[in-house]
């Protein structure tokens, strides 16, 4: 990959099978996507961290709280193993699961990092304005230091809003669009990512050297891709997607990424399909099988 991060290896990948951060109607799915995605790539570069299971407590206004302290624990724990120099695709599992691996690149590159947070929902609500409890809905901005506080990174691993660009976000809580209009975060319609060229002036405005891409898989357009835990109409189709990563892989230094909320049905050769091309457009080699081994 021409952009890849400084080790010019393949990256290391972490599958990271958690759904105690969804509130979704079947969440238990993204833990089985979680599986079918890894499993895409090649055994040798494969970690599978060891989430719990089990659903958790509720507290202060998030859902499974307590088990996603402990999912948080365990992904930092496999992170430390994985080497200072590895370039890391994180798979989920629901958005949550982009915590650790997120703020890993903050404190590895600071200013010089853009985060590209391609998804469907803005992920800004915090537990007081999220209409579900549902921890996926805030994840970017407990990464801003904005969320239970069990969860919140420490100050060098933060996020700064200058160094966000929101990609496809198309279904807003009324408190997350206020947030983004009051902080000025850079937000881009699914149409203007239908070519790459205003996704990297974007980027490259926020004066970024280094990008971290958040894929939330229902920034796709439901009527393409089935495997989604909350789909929304009038999203990318998949050969738009796999453009705009190749584009941002070519442009800027790629300091990792995240592939998150597939919820995979009973027929899944169309979303093998799919995830495989997504895959493809960041430099990676798939699997011929694709099943959970």
């Amino acid at each position: 990959m021409p952009g890849r991060d400084r080790d010019n290896g393949s990256p290391t990948v972490l599958v990271i099978p958690q759904w105690q951060g969804s509130a979704a109607r079947h969440p238990r799915r993204l833990a089985e996507g979680a599986h079918r995605l890894g499993a895409l790539l090649p055994t040798a570069s494969r970690t599978v961290v060891d989430i719990d299971p089990r659903p958790g407590q509720d507290h202060d206004g998030v859902r499974h709280l307590d088990a996603l302290t402990r999912s948080l624990a365990a992904t930092r724990t496999a992170l430390c193993r994985t080497g200072d120099g590895a370039t890391l695709l994180a798979v989920g599992g629901d958005c949550g699961i982009e915590l650790a691996p997120v703020a890993r690149a903050v404190a590895r590159h600071g200013d010089s990092l853009a985060v590209v947070w391609l998804d469907a929902h803005a992920d800004l609500n915090t537990p007081d304005t999220s209409p579900s409890g549902g921890f996926h809905g805030m994840v970017l901005r407990t990464l801003l230091g904005q969320g239970p506080a069990a969860l919140v990174p420490e100050p060098e691993e933060r996020l700064s809003t200058r160094r966000i660009v929101l990609a496809g976000v198309r279904a807003l809580d009324p408190a997350e669009r206020d947030f983004i209009d009051s902080e000025g975060i850079r937000a881009l319609s699914v149409q203007s990512l239908r070519e790459p060229d205003r996704l990297l002036a974007e980027v490259a405005a926020t004066g970024a050297t280094h990008v971290y891409v958040h894929l939330d898989l229902d920034v796709l357009d439901p009527a393409h891709f089935t495997g989604l835990s909350c789909p929304e109409p009038g999203g990318l189709h998949p050969d738009q997607l796999r453009t705009a990563l190749h584009a941002l892989t070519q442009r800027f230094t790629f300091a990792g990424m995240g592939i998150t909320e597939h919820a995979p049905t009973t027929d899944t050769a169309d979303s093998d399909h799919v995830l495989r091309g997504i895959l493809d457009g960041i430099g990676l080699r798939t699997t011929s099988a694709g099943r959970p081994s």
